[in-house]
């Protein structure tokens, strides 16, 4: 309990309600660095990772010298941080400066181990086309960002599209005002043939599209990864077959893009837009959008208020360091963020909270009942929103670690209601005691009405850059 592997674990001062065992990955990772610091002889450690298109970003790090008593610790210390730099960031190569023996033991974590080879193949092949590879380096490569800066472009007549789980949403935007907006319900997850996606797709830009004099550009939000307009990882295609998803289904967006000539067109992840959207919406930048659903979605605008290449897939980055933290079913891993910020939570506190409901009750039917108790004063019901808020807290504070972090943007089906304002006012708690720096310099945002009816659909019109007109 007081060790993962060497490395040591700290128990938080505020306790979850219902998870004593709780070991916050940022007080982890503070306590480490702390040894190393008083070892006086600390050992650098620089980490690249690299995208496809020769995309890197850098992160520094610090361990133990091979002497030291606590030096079994660097490897986990640097496999959880590698971990979370590669579902915020992404990445199939990680470019390696330190120790040619820790390179290796990374190396073999993503080669031999079941959550490795996970992460490998949903980030490194399905995202980026090539397995994880870890390069041992003397030097790193330069840093290297995306050129092109999304969203904010209002100008013109736009479409703008929100593909969810269970409705997708269109709006007509003219100079960014909102003249139609309509939202369709439909059932993608488990249909086999994508012809289903793609008529349900059309048919919301040509309703939107009717009340246009023309159309501009067209911008859109979905659940999934998106790069460069190509579906890599989406659960609204979970049913449709692998070779019929590499047919029919990777380039869709870009055969939409042709059938309303080619106009610019940009389709990115919905915790994207959702980020750019509260931006927009607040006049704040550096935020980091946080959407606690039926999973863990995630989102960031930088201090340039841009969005970025990152791919910001919260559900899997660690934020509990206790081995014997909740399982995620998907990676097999543990610690991940969707056990913390997500329907799953609430449902996986359930016991602690000693709340019965039948275990064949969907997850989303267990939240609407834990709501109504909310509702009704009941005291149980509010312990599971008081532990979610001191997780969010303490994850708060692990993501500053790696984000350049001023705003947090709540949203999600977890926080609706009152209990969305008990996991704030937890958060903020911790925030107060445990990092009071933070404290002064983050604030915590909720979406009003009128961005929850528009904003993502304005966000996502914003997107494309229009086409300079031709003069002469």
């Amino acid at each position: 309990m007081d060790s993962n592997n060497g490395l040591p674990l700290v128990a938080s001062r505020l306790t979850p309600a219902l998870d004593p065992a709780f070991r916050p990955a940022v007080l982890a990772n503070r306590v480490f660095r702390e040894l190393v610091r008083s070892s006086g002889k600390a050992v650098p450690i620089g980490l690249a990772l690299e995208q496809s298109e020769g995309i890197v970003s850098h992160f520094r790090i610090e361990v133990l010298p091979e002497t030291h008593s606590n030096a079994a610790a660097n490897a986990i210390y640097i496999e959880r941080i590698s971990k979370f730099l590669l579902w915020s960031r992404g990445g199939s190569r990680i470019h390696f400066q330190g120790p040619l023996a820790l390179a290796d033991k990374l190396a073999e974590h993503y080669r031999d181990t079941p959550t490795g080879k996970f992460d490998s193949n949903l980030v490194g092949e399905r995202m980026f086309d090539h397995p994880i590879e870890v390069v041992h380096t003397n030097e790193l490569p330069a840093e290297r960002t995306s050129a092109a800066a999304l969203g904010r472009h209002l100008e013109g007549c736009r479409i703008g599209f929100d593909l969810g789980g269970s409705d997708r949403k269109a709006a007509a935007v003219v100079d960014g005002k909102v003249v139609f907006s309509e939202e369709t319900g439909w059932d993608p997850y488990f249909q086999p043939d994508p012809t289903y996606h793609y008529d349900g797709v059309m048919d919301s830009l040509r309703k939107a599209a009717a009340y246009l004099p023309r159309v501009d550009a067209i911008g859109g939000s979905a659940a999934g990864i998106y790069l460069n307009n190509r579906v890599r990882v989406a659960s609204l295609f979970r049913g449709v077959a692998p070779d019929v998803f590499n047919a029919k289904v990777r380039d869709m967006f870009l055969r939409i893009k042709q059938a309303w000539n080619n106009v610019p067109f940009e389709v990115l992840n919905d915790g994207e837009v959702t980020a750019l959207a509260g931006s927009m919406a607040l006049g704040r930048n550096r935020l980091l959008g946080i959407s606690l659903g039926t999973s863990t979605a995630g989102g960031y605008v930088n201090a340039e208020g841009n969005i970025t290449s990152w791919i910001n897939e919260l559900a899997f980055v660690p934020v509990d360091y206790n081995p014997a933290a909740a399982t995620d079913e998907w990676s097999g891993d543990y610690g991940c963020g969707v056990q913390y910020f997500s329907q799953q939570a609430v449902g996986r506190l359930l016991k602690a909270a000693e709340i019965e409901l039948e275990s064949e009750l969907p997850l989303a039917e267990k939240l609407k009942e834990v709501q109504n108790l909310m509702h009704k004063g009941d005291a149980r019901a509010r312990r599971i929103y008081e532990t979610i808020g001191t997780y969010l807290g303490y994850g708060v504070a692990h993501f500053a670690e790696f984000y350049d972090l001023e705003n947090v943007l709540i949203l999600g089906r977890v926080t609706s209601g009152p209990g969305g304002d008990v996991i704030i006012a937890g958060a903020k708690e911790v925030l107060e005691r445990e990092f009071p720096e933070l404290a002064d310099k983050i604030s915590f945002h909720i979406p009003d009405e009128k961005q929850k009816r528009h904003g993502q659909a304005v966000a996502a019109a914003s997107l494309p850059v229009l086409r300079p007109v031709a003069t002469g």
